[in-house]
Formats: C-alpha cells, sequence, structure tokens
C-alpha cells in the first residue's frame, strides 16, 4: 500500500480561514484541488471516495471548504454564496496560490476538480491562473456558470462527466462545451442521475477521471 502523509490545514483566502484536508502520497506526481457544489463540503463521500481514487494513482488531494461556517450558515437562509462563481473562484485561486507556496506541493502541477456550482469556479480560476492548472475536471457540474468569457479563456484540457440520467445537466455541459477552445472531453455514465448514486456509477466517474489524469500527465512529461 502506498504511504501518505495526511494533514488539516487551513487555507487563507479572501480574508477567511478556509478548514481543509490535504493527503499526499509519496512521490505524488500532481495534487487533485476539489471545489465543492452548494450545500456540499469538503466532507461530501462523492468527492471523498473520487479522491481515494486518486491517491492510488499517486495524486494527492486537498479538499477544502470554500465558504467558511457562518458564510454557509447564512447561505442556508438566504442563497447568497452558492452562485456566487466569483467569491468561489478567487477562493480556489488562494488555494492554488497556497499550494504553490508550500514545499511538499510547490512544484506540483494542480488538477482542479469541481462539482456542481464548484465545476465553474474551477474554470473561472483556470481562466484567471492558467499556469499551475494541468487540467480541470467537472463532475456532474454547472460550467455554464462559469460565463463565456471564462469558458473562452481556459487554456487547459477540461473533461466534463455528467450521468446520462441527468438530462438538463448534461444539455448545459453540451452547450458549455461548445464555447471551450481548450481540448475536452465529455464522458456521459449511462444510467446514471446527477449525485451518481446507482450501483456502480460512482466508480465508472473515478476511472474515467484517474485515466483522464494520468494521460495529461503523461503528455505533459513527453513534452
Amino acid at each position: 500500500m502506498m504511504a501518505m502523509k495526511s494533514q488539516t490545514v487551513v487555507v487563507p483566502a479572501d480574508g477567511a480561514e478556509l478548514p481543509g484536508d490535504l493527503v499526499m502520497p509519496e512521490s505524488a506526481r500532481a495534487v487533485v484541488l476539489f471545489a465543492h457544489g452548494s450545500g456540499s463540503s469538503r466532507h461530501s463521500p462523492r468527492n471523498r471516495a473520487v479522491a481515494a481514487a486518486l491517491r492510488e494513482a499517486g495524486l494527492g488531494t486537498l479538499l477544502i471548504d470554500l465558504l467558511t461556517e457562518e458564510e454557509e450558515r447564512r447561505d442556508v437562509m438566504t442563497a447568497e454564496h452558492r452562485f456566487d462563481i466569483a467569491l468561489l473562484g478567487r477562493r480556489l485561486e488562494a488555494a492554488m496560490e497556497w499550494l504553490g507556496a508550500r514545499p511538499g506541493t510547490r512544484a506540483l502541477p494542480v488538477i482542479l476538480f469541481g462539482a456542481s456550482t464548484g465545476a465553474a469556479a474551477a474554470l473561472r480560476a483556470a481562466a484567471r491562473r492558467p499556469d499551475p492548472v494541468l487540467t480541470v475536471v467537472s463532475r456532474g457540474g454547472r460550467p455554464d456558470l462559469a460565463g463565456d468569457e471564462a469558458l473562452y479563456a481556459v487554456r487547459a484540457p477540461v473533461l466534463l462527466v455528467v450521468g446520462g440520467r441527468d438530462t438538463e445537466v448534461l444539455r448545459l455541459n453540451e452547450e458549455a462545451a461548445r464555447r471551450l477552445r481548450a481540448p475536452h472531453s465529455l464522458r456521459v455514465i449511462p444510467g446514471a442521475t446527477h449525485l451518481f448514486e446507482e450501483p456502480g456509477a460512482l466508480e465508472q466517474v473515478a476511472g474515467a477521471v484517474r485515466e483522464w489524469c494520468e494521460e495529461r500527465l503523461d503528455a505533459a512529461a513527453a513534452q
């Protein structure tokens, strides 16, 4: 079994302090920064399952909460933050800057992994801070919420993973994909709904994401 170093961290961003869980395998090839969707957190069982599969492939993972506890409580009542893609994107940028300053992660490329509205934030961050970003992955995401300008500006390859029965989100992903200039792929998981709760669906997601990330890493190493 691959040795892992796990620690609870605090990421400063926008005057806030964001709690996170950083897990790094020995000789990690990249670090995956997870951006959760509205109503979720770094404790999301779906993202944690995908993170575990990616660590088996030698990738580090950072799962953080993009909102503070106070902001989360307010958002439950007002929904004022969950669709604030600019705010969420800035906090992802701050997390990338934090990774770039740490001795154990500063030399590693970053993979941005977004779910739901977190996918839009990941694309916004990739458009504004392209240098460390190896690729952007969206799981059941809303890339359309990133806006045309950000979609057009993203340079890193993009993987969009959507459930076959998540028809409205699939349509929105297809429309967003047509606005991307960067290399991209749309993977549809047959029979899956928005949360990929069907037997075997999340394993298919993890397998597709792992394969995509390994391909991007191999391509970067060959340059």
